[in-house]
């Protein structure tokens, strides 16, 4: 017994001692002396609840002092509920791996899943119907009324749910890299993963822009775990996505997906640029050249390779899908990018492959759960799968994203998979207006149930969901800038040539970046060019490096009958477009 009364007076001075550590909570009479060539274990819930997390509290609580009358007043229970502002991202993969089921994949990047919706909502996206901004509302089918009352009880219904959660994220960011045309944005969420979605979006403040943030210009209330009352009127599910202008807010019900937000702040970009700033805002990617500082601007819908032909080894990426042209020059208006990931490889896209890292989020991708290696190639969840990183992980960005410089030539892509359009025509001023209205490309059979030819697809502007202004008062401005400055247009087709899908064989690829070289490098301005039949379009006869045949359609078709008949079926097809009257001349004759 005096033995056992010895060894437990010598446990107890040693616990007592800096350097021992506590195994477990039940085992608290058996603590473990640290050798000096051991590291001591400790529970890893026990350290972060009695140091790391008290810190969070006390951080977060502090850096939004300033800021509590406005919760307060906008219905916030800041009893109840704790806000994490501006959060690290390695507190929030803590707090998205703790309480979401998130996981870190073998690349360091967060997996996580926005549950039933894998895609924006478009049907249920709507416009509050305002006296500010009704007059330059494009009405319809894209944007759908619903009056002020609702949105007042669909806001009150997402600051009732997020004061029910225990963790209420706060991201304070920005929109636009320029300065003069940059609004502040505030998203307010509970979800640990759409905050680190929006870190990566939006513009990250430094510790001072933070501490002099001030009242945000745009705020999104994201409560898309809690559904919409669906007889509310005006609601047409339990999802529902909707924009008032007139208190520069954004509503989130019934849909996790993060894409939601993103698109939400170009929408308002998309209004605020032309009414408020008078600057033009564009669906576009853009770059420019490391030696000689000329911009070129890339439009483009999903498939026709904007993400792809934008990088570029020889010119840094200034962004790779929405930008501003302002009387000064062109400027990204995120800070992020939001990159398909299906099919992706390093060979492919070395860029966004590697960007793939800690920091980034895989959005709805299926993993080995052995290796937690992502399979890019399992669309089980959805074809729609996704990375969200910081610009910063490209290492050809430009940095910050801005260029105090005019563009040098406009690119239009489309992906025809009809195969009769040219690799390569040099627009008219007309033509390039047509052609942004139209904003044509093809799905190609096996893209979607049911699909089993070429299906035209118009979206005007490049951007249809997303459009908020009449599409004529965006292609205005876009044709006075070109007129402004001098600026060439082309349309460059990366899909289908000597046949349609399933006889021809697509653009290779080489070939679509010598293309693309050419136009950088001003070869194409003084080359001899013909005019390619019904379209109307002007074709280079001659591109060192491309063979003769794929510079013209017709000669790279062996049926001439069956490329004519394509021809005038391709032509009917843009009768489709919403193109103004006054432009539409521009467009194919059949």
């Amino acid at each position: 017994m005096r033995a056992l009364a010895s060894v437990a007076s010598a446990l107890l001075r040693l616990s007592t001692r800096p350097g021992t550590k506590l195994r477990h909570p039940r085992s608290s009479l058996f603590p473990t002396m640290v050798l000096p060539h051991q590291t001591p274990y400790v529970t890893p819930h026990i350290l972060h609840k009695n140091y790391a997390q008290a810190f969070d509290n006390d951080q977060y609580s502090n850096l939004i002092g300033r800021d509590l009358e406005y919760f307060s007043q906008a219905g916030f229970d800041m009893d109840r509920i704790q806000i994490k502002r501006n959060a690290a991202p390695a507190l929030l993969y803590e707090d998205a791996i703790r309480n979401e089921g998130a996981i870190i994949s073998a690349t360091g990047a967060l997996i996580n899943f926005s549950g039933k919706k894998t895609g924006r909502s478009p049907k249920d996206k709507r416009i509050v119907y305002e006296e500010t901004s009704k007059d330059d509302i494009w009405w319809g089918s894209v944007n759908i009324k619903i009056d002020e009352h609702t949105f007042e009880i669909n806001r009150e219904r997402a600051i009732d749910y997020l004061n029910t959660r225990d963790n209420v994220y706060v991201f304070d960011g920005y929109a636009g890299w320029d300065p003069k045309y940059r609004i502040k944005v505030r998203v307010i969420c509970a979800r640990a993963y759409h905050a680190l979605f929006m870190h990566n979006m939006l513009i990250r403040p430094t510790e001072e822009q933070l501490a002099d943030f001030g009242e945000p210009d745009f705020i999104i209330y994201n409560a898309g775990q809690f559904p919409a009352n669906r007889f509310t009127k005006g609601m047409s599910s339990t999802t529902s996505v909707e924009i008032n202008f007139k208190r520069m807010e954004m509503v989130i019900l019934g849909t996790e997906y993060a894409g939601e937000m993103k698109k939400g702040v170009f929408s308002v970009m998309h209004y605020l640029q032309p009414v408020k700033f008078g600057q033009l805002s564009l669906h576009s990617s853009a770059n420019v050249g490391k030696d000689t500082g000329d911009v070129t601007l890339f439009f483009g819908l999903s498939g026709t390779g904007k993400t792809t032909l934008s990088a570029d080894p020889n010119r840094l990426l200034i962004g790779d899908d929405e930008h501003v042209w302002s009387d000064t020059g062109v400027f990204n208006i995120e800070g992020g990018c939001y990159a398909k990931t299906i099919n992706l490889s390093a060979e492919k896209e070395p860029d966004i492959y590697n960007a793939i890292r800690f920091g980034s989020i895989l959005e709805n991708v299926v993993y080995n759960p052995i290796t937690r290696v992502p399979d890019y190639d399992d669309v089980s969840i959805t074809e729609n799968t996704r990375c969200a990183y910081p610009i910063e992980f490209i290492p050809n960005a430009q940095i910050p994203c801005v260029v105090d410089r005019q563009p040098s030539n406009i690119i239009m892509l489309t992906c025809d998979a009809f195969g009769v359009l040219p690799p390569i025509s040099k627009l008219t001023p007309e033509q390039a207006s047509y052609h942004f209205l139209a904003g044509y490309t093809s799905k190609t059979p096996g893209t979607e149930d049911g699909v089993l030819e070429p299906i035209p697809t118009f979206s005007t502007c490049y951007s249809a969901p997303f459009i908020v202004l009449h599409p004529g008062r965006y292609a205005e401005m876009l044709a006075e800038r070109m007129s402004k400055h001098n600026v060439p247009c082309w349309l460059i087709n990366t899909g289908w040539t000597g046949g349609k899908y399933g006889v021809g064989k697509r653009c290779p690829l080489k070939y679509t970046r010598r293309i693309v070289d050419a136009v950088h490098s001003g070869e194409l301005l003084n080359a001899e060019y013909e005019t390619f039949g019904t379209f109307g379009l002007s074709v280079p006869t001659h591109i060192e490096g491309i063979p003769r045949e794929l510079l013209n359609p017709s000669l790279a078709w062996a049926d001439k009958g069956a490329f004519n008949k394509e021809v005038r079926k391709l032509a009917g097809m843009f009768g489709k477009a919403t193109v103004d009257e006054k432009v539409r001349l521009a467009g194919p004759h059949i």
